[in-house]
């Protein structure tokens, strides 16, 4: 497999799932732009490690849930490198509230970092794919939640569902440019997000118990399939999310 002269742009890519994506993208051969919000010596950490070894990055600030930041972040992207393959949708943040709790505000939030920025960043990325004529990749980074539900975190759960759709609709609409959507819904990862959980070990117990392979994933173990479909070799998937959650969907109590 190899993503060489593929330019890529991934959100959220300073920490996590997003950056080992970054770096998994740069180690095959992409170019690649790093989106971020806040800390700014993480994305340029990643960036300049990237340059180490040989690889081109550069990082960009901007807020996902803005569409001009969306634009300056890949328009950034293609004047550094020229072009657009692949477009990472992978910022994302949740605020474990119930359907009766949550507030607008925080309502608002979720969906706008998590499904207003998918939705304008395919959009915007799909443009410059189309003028560019060659096709490319639209991979959105969901969640198992885009399926299954989890009560006391309703807005992450609609926001994914809505990802689910843009997926599934998108992929329908751009097929016929070349331009392959596809998602990824990992289940529980080793992340900042999921950082109270792995702090108590009653509550990973609690965890484990229900993914059948008995571990929470690895943010490389979701990165290397990310540049497998950002490759050549995966340009018969289109329309569909393909779920890495450890067989978490498949648990059934009653074993």
């Amino acid at each position: 497999m190899t993503l060489s002269e593929k330019v890529a742009v991934v959100t959220g890519g300073s920490s996590g799932i997003g950056e080992s994506i970054v770096r998994a993208l740069a180690v095959n051969g992409a170019k690649v732009g790093i989106g971020y919000r806040s800390h700014p010596e993480a994305a340029e950490a990643t960036a300049q490690h990237i340059k180490d070894e040989g690889g081109q990055a550069v990082a960009i600030q901007g807020d996902v849930s803005v569409v001009s930041d969306l634009k300056k972040l890949i328009g950034g992207t293609v004047e550094a490198f020229g072009r657009l393959d692949v477009m990472v949708n992978n910022a994302g943040i949740e605020t474990r509230t119930s359907t009766l709790e949550t507030t607008e505000a925080e309502y608002d939030r979720v969906m706008a970092v998590n499904l207003k920025s998918a939705f304008f960043g395919t959009q915007i990325a799909a443009k410059q794919m189309i003028d560019q004529g060659e096709g490319g990749r639209v991979i959105n980074i969901s969640s198992v939640h885009e399926d299954w539900p989890m009560p006391g975190n309703t807005p992450y759960c609609l926001s994914k569902g809505g990802m689910r759709m843009l997926t599934r609709t998108a992929g329908v609409e751009l097929a016929p440019h070349g331009i392959n959507v596809v998602g990824v819904g990992p289940g529980a990862v080793s992340t900042p997000i999921n950082k109270e959980t792995m702090a108590d070990a009653e509550s990973m117990k609690e965890l484990t118990d229900t993914i059948p392979v008995g571990r929470i994933a690895e943010t490389s173990e979701i990165a290397d399939l990310v540049a497998w479909l950002a490759s050549d070799e995966s340009s018969y998937i289109a329309g569909t999310t393909i779920f890495v959650d450890g067989g978490m969907m498949q648990f059934s109590p009653g074993l």
